[in-house]
């Protein structure tokens, strides 16, 4: 069961503006990651649904998440089926988060009122998602889509909220970009996390490079 409610849940996304990404099969490195962002101020986390027995290394690191970061609201990503959210939301997933939309997981997220955050490529696909219960919806590709594809969006539709993921960078220039078009919040990966960080175990420069990203959003 989510340790955190709807509301709950995207104040904490809003409120700092960054979701990090992130996966590893080792569940002691992704515990070790979410403690870093932890740390450097990140209160919403997404954990990607990939590689074999994903959800295994997913409930190791809630339970830790619940003892370790109490403030911390730990989500899944990747999920494009229903069986797979409805399996996640039983480990304790927060929020889910996919690629694409897909209504019959708004279904399955609605029902146990988690937040569902879909993909979304189209100013029609976010109208069908917020119809079907969809709170926050994600732009993605966002390093295809661009900044414009947010500010136009969000003339004629400007209660909607956004999340963008995919060429989100942690620069001052980049992030601006996105909070002054309007976005909600952002998801990031591979630039929060470059692998020679990951593999050198250096956590406290993932909990800086955190702290520093922050600083940017919401402008």
């Amino acid at each position: 069961m989510s340790r955190f409610d709807k509301q709950a849940v995207l104040e904490k996304m809003g409120r700092t503006g960054m979701v990090p990404v992130f996966y590893h099969k080792d569940a002691q490195v992704a515990k070790s990651v979410v403690k870093a962002c932890y740390e450097g101020g990140v209160r919403a986390f997404e954990f990607t649904n990939r590689g074999d027995f994903a959800h295994e290394v997913f409930a190791e690191v809630v339970k830790f998440a619940a003892k370790e970061c109490p403030e911390l609201a730990m989500g899944v990503g990747s999920v494009v089926d229903p069986a797979t959210a409805a399996l996640y939301i039983q480990l304790g997933a927060c929020f889910v988060v996919g690629p694409l939309f897909n209504p019959e997981v708004a279904r399955i997220c609605n029902r146990r009122l988690v937040p569902y955050t879909p993909g979304c490529g189209t100013i029609s696909e976010v109208g069908a998602a917020q119809e079907a219960g969809c709170d926050l919806c994600k732009v993605f590709p966002g390093d295809v889509l661009g900044p414009k594809f947010v500010k136009g969006l969000m003339a004629p539709m400007p209660w909607s909220k956004l999340m963008v993921t995919g060429g989100v960078e942690p620069t001052k220039e980049n992030l601006e970009a996105w909070f002054k078009a309007g976005v909600f919040c952002v998801g990031m990966g591979s630039k929060l996390f470059p692998k020679e960080v990951i593999a050198a175990e250096d956590w406290a420069s993932i909990t800086a490079k955190c702290k520093e990203a922050l600083t940017w959003c919401n402008v």
